[in-house]
């Protein structure tokens, strides 16, 4: 565990618990990681940690500013470190996969939304949806069922607030 995660916690007041710990060393591997899918991850080490302890965990880390949530469109929330939270996410609607971008990939679209519309973007909760490069080469249709959570690269398409 980090030991700006420690200070953190106890600048807020807060015990550096096993189960805090095992939450926000899940959050960090797993990165755009459901509650269900970060518990699952927590069991392998803890069988005693629940689901319901997941779920108060994050959103104790959220509310100190450790983690944040981000919505990847329909479904429960993803979790990530809350400094790592400047990015664009690309989500494949073909197999489900999560890319995440630097900000500077997107310049010139907010350059052009701010230039022709006076619109002030946060990139922060920008996620652009499309079919990535392996299910664009396997004609997956871009509609398909979301499912693995695999890194991928992403094409263009329709874009939502994240």
């Amino acid at each position: 565990m980090s030991q700006t995660w420690d200070d953190t916690l106890r600048a807020s007041g807060y015990r550096v618990t096993p189960q805090r710990q095992l939450v926000l060393e899940a959050v960090t591997r797993l990165e755009h990681a459901t509650p269900e899918e970060i518990y699952a991850e927590v069991k392998q080490t803890a069988v005693g940690v629940n689901l319901s302890t997941v779920y108060r965990t994050l959103e104790l880390l959220e509310q100190i500013g450790l983690v944040t949530h981000t919505h990847l469109g329909h479904g429960a929330h993803r979790y990530h470190l809350a400094a790592d939270a400047q990015h664009v996410h690309l989500v494949c609607r073909g197999c489900g996969a999560i890319t995440q971008l630097d900000p500077a990939a997107v310049g010139s679209l907010v350059r052009a939304l701010d230039a022709e519309y006076g619109f002030e973007t946060d990139v922060g909760h920008l996620t652009v949806f499309g079919t990535c490069a392996q299910c664009r080469a396997a004609g997956s249709p871009a509609g398909g069922a979301a499912g693995s959570r695999a890194e991928g690269a992403a094409g263009p398409a329709g874009g939502a607030a994240g």
